[in-house]
């Protein structure tokens, strides 16, 4: 069969529906909405080499969007690119796979070989170099430096990925199977929306949820330091940015509405598998922090995850705990690969894009992000010291050194819980019971039973070092689970003890 994936960059799950009609149509409505799907890490770059690789971030080791984070580096090119999913699917199993947009932010830097360096596993590669913009940028043309300027009708970039896979469709060997990722810059930053689109959603804001624009009480400090109320210029900066990221995503909704018809035409839409995801989620004026990501709540790690085609039925909702790391494996497992042959910390969909029954499935998964903050204090914001990032507006920092957290999101029959440390002085820590919140207001790390929090301590644990098949053993809640609370003081040292003798 052939494959198809969308991936967004920067696109909450909170914001889905309304700006993408067609794809809602096209692709949700004739197969399967994952409703509860999610990724390892907030950030654009650790979290698409996790797809890549169908690996967590402590496993694949590129924890920012810096070259010194591994993002596209030497090391990364040299250790894990030959091994990505794309890379199998092009010399194990006869595809000919095709990239277009942004693949790494750091992608095309001249220490890591600038836009020469086309990496194993693409027949067509037209990659952005670095990070998401709309006009005025460089692909690498399958290794060659190609100019775009600032005419809508040539350069707007969704509209030059549209045409460049409609080219691919249309030329492409009819004699093997194919493969495309097409990676849009929308709806990240700058967020420039085609010149039609500049007028839509006048009237649209940004969500006023219960925790929008409120103190984020009880939670780790970078959070607290945002300030409440939010400034009325904070609140229109965000909701302009909320406004136009829903302008942006309305060429996305053009892009997949030809790709569809084109595989339609060509008679090949109903063998062909297509999958709409983002890397990451998004936040806006949420415990008033103005706009970003990189942070451990359902705002920023849920992401859309919609699939469509072979055997999958129309109009469903799936609400199994889905990752990132598991779309490698689908699609690998699509091709007929082995799985056992690969090291991915992921699953399979396939069971369940097939609706089979009993099938065995995880009931927590890992989410761990390493924080940056310069050394330096931040120049508009002399003030805050050094440490912190990512200061604007009004000076509200989205990021330090030391909002370096892990996390274990649980859902499971009876328990929709997420337990995160802080590595930080104090080993902060925050439990949200998302049944009762599921905004995330009330932290309940002092108030819930202290054997949850040992036990989800212990899995905690055994997650951060977890790699392939032992990413996939039963959790907390799962009725295989085994705990032996003399491990949390024998093989782990210093971080269990620091942290029971902080609640016992």
């Amino acid at each position: 069969p052939g494959i198809l994936t969308f991936l967004a960059d920067t696109f909450s799950v909170l914001s889905f529906q309304t700006p993408l009609q067609k794809t809602n149509a096209l692709i949700a409505q004739m197969g399967i909405t994952f409703v509860n799907a999610y990724v390892p890490s907030a950030l654009c770059c650790p979290s698409r080499a996790s797809i890549l690789t169908g690996k967590y971030p402590h496993n694949h080791h590129v924890v920012n969007n810096t070259l010194e984070g591994n993002c596209s580096s030497k090391l990364w090119q040299k250790i894990q690119e030959p091994y990505t999913f794309p890379a199998l699917l092009k010399a194990m199993c006869g595809y000919q796979t095709f990239f277009a947009g942004k693949y790494l932010n750091e992608y095309g830097a001249e220490d890591a070989g600038g836009v020469g360096h086309v990496p194993p596993g693409w027949s067509f590669w037209y990659a952005l170099e670095k990070n998401s913009k709309y006009y005025n940028y460089t692909l690498s043309v399958n290794g060659k430096a190609r100019r775009h300027g600032e005419n809508y009708s040539v350069d707007y970039l969704t509209d030059v990925l549209a045409n460049m896979s409609l080219d691919f469709l249309e030329y492409k060997s009819n004699f093997e199977p194919f493969f495309m990722m097409i990676a849009t810059p929308a709806p990240h930053s700058p967020w420039t929306p085609a010149p039609q689109y500049t007028k839509s959603f006048q009237n649209v804001s940004a969500p006023r949820n219960s925790n929008f624009n409120i103190h984020g009480k009880n939670k780790h400090w970078l959070i607290r330091q945002a300030k409440t109320p939010m400034t009325n210029s904070s609140i229109q900066f965000l909701d302009d940015a909320y406004r136009k990221r829903w302008q942006t995503l309305l060429s996305v909704d053009d892009l997949i509405e030809k790709l569809v018809k084109k595989l339609e035409v060509n008679g090949e839409l109903d063998n062909t598998y297509i999958f709409y995801t983002s890397d990451n989620g998004f936040h806006t004026g949420q415990f008033s922090l103005p706009i970003d990501k990189r942070q451990l709540y359902e705002f920023d790690i849920k992401v859309p995850l919609l699939v469509r085609g072979p055997g999958i039925k129309p109009n469903q909702t799936n609400k199994m705990l889905v990752a990132n790391i598991d779309l490698g494996p689908t699609i690998l497992d699509i091709a007929g690969y082995d799985l056992n042959k690969t090291q991915m910390d992921g699953m399979s969909l396939l069971p369940l894009l097939r609706g089979e029954k009993n099938v065995t499935w995880r009931s927590d998964f890992l989410v761990e992000y390493q924080g940056e903050g310069y050394n330096g204090s931040d120049p508009t914001c002399p003030g805050l010291g050094p440490g912190v990032t990512h200061c604007f507006p009004d000076c509200v920092c989205e990021d330090s050194y030391n909002n370096t957290y892990a996390c274990v999101r649980t859902l499971s029959a009876s328990w929709d819980l997420q337990y995160c440390e802080f590595d930080d002085r104090e080993v902060f820590v925050e439990v949200y019971n998302l049944t009762a919140d599921p905004h995330q207001i009330n932290n309940i790390a002092k108030t819930i039973d202290q054997e949850i929090l040992e036990k989800m301590n212990y899995r905690l644990m055994m997650l951060q070092s977890c790699s392939g098949a032992t990413c996939r053993t039963p959790g907390v809640f799962d009725p295989g689970y085994r705990f032996d609370p003399r491990l949390m003081f024998s093989n782990h040292g210093l971080r269990a003890r620091r942290f029971s003798a902080q609640f016992l």
